[in-house]
């Protein structure tokens, strides 16, 4: 598979499978570990397995950072009788 082709299968499973914000950082997270992980790994050892790797623990981890630095919004409102209210946006 050539770069231009990873960059278009990359870009596309950020663009469709990511629906909130928590899940768009993540899958970014992921996306960028993965490839930092594949340059560090192919690099160190010089093989293809060697990138593999480092793309399948840097992609979890960026997964897991990504998600885990992910900021909780939080909406106030009213409800029916005028009292301030704290919910989930």
């Amino acid at each position: 598979m050539t770069m231009k082709k990873l960059l278009l299968v990359a870009a596309a499973v950020t663009a469709l499978g990511a629906c909130t914000p928590r899940e768009e950082r993540t899958a970014t997270g992921a996306l960028i570990g993965a490839g930092a992980g594949a340059i560090i790994g192919g690099a160190a050892t010089g093989r293809a397995g060697g990138a593999l790797a480092g793309a399948a623990i840097g992609g979890a981890g960026g997964a897991i950072i990504g998600n885990a630095t992910t900021p909780d919004r939080v909406c106030y409102g009213r409800d029916e009788w005028g009292r301030s209210v704290r919910y989930a946006c």
